[in-house]
């Protein structure tokens, strides 16, 4: 069984720092590229970051350029997401995301064919 499981969210103050991981089992996802998302009570799901399997190329949503990092590491199958200067904004339920073709735009939802159950969160303003 294919899955993506997401952990290190948490409750933390504005201007802390967390980092998220998302670990593969079942298949690698080495030649993938992954991608972080995330929805925010009563909001469509966004984009906040995707990386090409070889770990060279990154994109990240406007709205978390210079604040997180995406990075991974193929030897684990795990992608990670540092996120500092947490903002009261970023409050959501983040995803991680497999594609399975290779789809170069890597921002949108229908790219992506395995999703993580998502991981809580919270930034207290």
């Amino acid at each position: 069984q294919v899955q993506l499981v997401e952990s290190g969210g948490g409750l933390v103050q504005a201007g802390a720092s967390l980092r998220l991981s998302c670990a593969g089992s079942g298949r690698t996802f080495s030649r993938n590229t992954m991608g972080w998302f995330r929805q925010a009570p009563g909001e469509e799901r966004e984009f906040v970051a995707a990386i090409s399997w070889t770990g060279v190329v990154t994109k990240y949503a406007e709205s978390v350029k210079g604040r997180f990092t995406i990075s991974r590491n193929n030897a684990e199958n795990t992608v990670y997401l540092q996120m500092n200067s947490l903002k009261s904004d970023d409050t959501a339920v983040y995803y991680c995301a497999a594609q399975e073709r290779l789809y170069t735009t890597a921002t949108l939802e229908g790219e992506y064919a395995y999703w993580g159950q998502g991981t809580q969160v919270t930034v207290s303003s």
